[in-house]
């Protein structure tokens, strides 16, 4: 099987500094990194690195960021033939990372717009697909592809990150979704629920993930809940933690893992992810995730 993502990719400006500025606050850090990034672009570099065949669907800029902003995903060799170039700047982001690896991201989507559902032909959706998408991209295009693929039988993974008020049809036609306890909220509110991933799920008819940080992540699955902690790692950045979760459960689903096999091996990968700097350049190897499974990792 294979992952097809439809999603986001941004070149990222990361500002290490001593703490996260309060509104109307200036913070100075000593330096700062380019690198790339963006949910979807982030998201097939953890699946391909975990050994997944990947191909990613997005749009970036005709601009001097493109490059930059493309180099970890032709790194980690996942397949841009869908890539599209349009006339919109290439998305970016401002990373605020303080000294206990928190926080906080602006976002100008950019060419990220520009990204049709009609990138992913019909031909590269059915049974031994898995699609995975994130809430980055047009809502109208997230929502089509859904919706096509479950048609089509692919396996759809719907990370709602950040926030997007789908349909509620679009969001039964996923397979999994999965939330962070804030998106979660959100997602309950919206369909006149209690804030809990039983009822979520009962309600969509669909398996539910919500992350819970240093917790690590809670599934429930046709009424069951598999609670799966976290590895007790030190912590240098949570930027890219989310994103090594949802790539990584897909590229499990994709090599015929059961899901919470998958989730255990996801929730792996985003602890190491948290030990490192940077959003695709803390993302681990399949080796590196094999070895925290059996107990043998050390963080670096």
């Amino acid at each position: 099987m294979s992952v097809i993502v439809f999603g986001s990719i941004n070149l990222d400006l990361v500002f290490p500094v001593s703490h996260l500025p309060a509104p109307g606050e200036t913070v100075v850090g000593p330096l700062l990194r380019f690198e790339p990034g963006g949910k979807g672009a982030n998201q097939a570099v953890a699946a391909a690195r975990d050994g997944a065949r990947v191909a990613l669907a997005g749009a970036v800029g005709r601009d001097p960021l493109a490059e930059h902003a493309l180099s970890g995903l032709r790194s980690a060799g996942v397949d841009l033939a869908r890539l599209a170039f349009v006339d919109a700047p290439t998305g970016c982001a401002a990373i605020g990372v303080d000294a206990e690896g928190r926080n906080q991201i602006l976002v100008a989507a950019g060419a990220n717009r520009a990204a049709r559902a009609s990138q992913v032909a019909d031909q590269d959706l059915g049974p031994r697909t898995v699609l995975l998408l994130q809430g980055e991209c047009d809502l109208g295009e997230t929502a089509a592809l859904a919706q096509r693929a479950c048609d089509r039988g692919a396996r759809v993974v719907l990370n709602l990150a950040p926030f997007i008020a789908l349909p509620r049809e679009t969001l039964a036609a996923a397979s999994v979704l999965v939330v962070n306890e804030t998106e979660a909220a959100a997602l309950a509110a919206q369909l006149g629920l209690a804030a809990e991933a039983l009822a979520i799920a009962r309600t969509l008819g669909t398996a539910v993930v919500v992350t819970l940080g240093a917790e690590g992540a809670v599934l429930v699955d046709a009424g069951a809940e598999v609670r799966v902690p976290a590895l007790p790692v030190p912590v240098v950045d949570t930027t890219g933690a989310g994103d090594a979760l949802c790539g990584v459960l897909a590229a499990g689903l994709a090599r015929g893992l059961a899901l919470p096999a998958a989730l255990r091996r996801a929730v792996v990968a985003a602890s190491l992810a948290c030990t490192r700097p940077g959003a695709q350049a803390g993302l681990p190897s399949a080796a590196e995730i094999d070895a925290a499974l059996t107990g043998a990792f050390t963080a670096r």
